[in-house]
């Protein structure tokens, strides 16, 4: 029960769901299509996609933790000690090393000889911030083609003495058909999907 209570906080805190989220919000935003997709289409590509990457992890928490547990080969406490480290592990590959020391440096904790001196807690919200700043990039990539249209619609329209017509309503269809010409969809999760293989 309290693994089921607490099992939104570690999808959104300790998988790789926050960088995905933020990415595919930020990039609707770029467009300019306000509400398209909707946010629950973008929170349910961002979750089975989070499924996707985190398999092996899942199948190695399955393999050497919750079988055994549910076999009675092991106590619930070894069961949860196996269950963490492959997701330390994970968050350890895609956290930066200045997030994980200022933290370590917040909570006055002495520099570590390796990745198992450091804490759980310690490491989580250093993974976070870490994927947010990640996400963050990526955004900013995401909105300079896009940025570059708007600007130019808004300069051709102010040189023809259209001031009265907003460039949103003739820049929003260049970027649809450079973002569906692009294969955009395809280029952007598969991207995404590789960083963290």
């Amino acid at each position: 029960l309290t693994l089921l209570s607490l099992a939104p906080s570690i999808l959104i805190m300790m998988t790789s769901f926050t960088r995905l989220c933020v990415v595919f919000s930020l990039l609707r935003h770029a467009i300019g299509t306000q509400q398209m997709p909707p946010n629950q289409l973008l929170i349910g590509l961002s979750l089975f996609l989070t499924f996707f990457i985190m398999t092996p992890v899942f199948k190695d928490i399955n393999k050497n933790a919750l079988s055994p547990y549910l076999e009675n080969n092991i106590s619930q406490k070894e069961a949860l000690q196996r269950a963490v480290e492959p997701i330390r592990k994970f968050m350890f590959k895609h956290t930066r090393k200045s997030d994980l020391a200022l933290f370590l440096n917040i909570s006055k904790q002495r520099k570590p000889k390796n990745q198992s001196e450091v804490g759980t807690l310690t490491l989580i919200p250093a993974f976070v911030i870490s994927e947010l700043k990640t996400a963050f990039e990526i955004g900013f990539i995401l909105y300079i083609p896009f940025l570059m249209i708007d600007m130019l619609v808004a300069s051709v329209l102010l040189s023809m003495g259209m001031m009265m017509l907003p460039p949103f309503m003739i820049s929003l269809p260049f970027k649809l058909i450079l973002f569906v010409l692009v294969d955009g969809w395809h280029l952007i999760v598969g991207s995404l999907v590789r960083g963290f293989m």
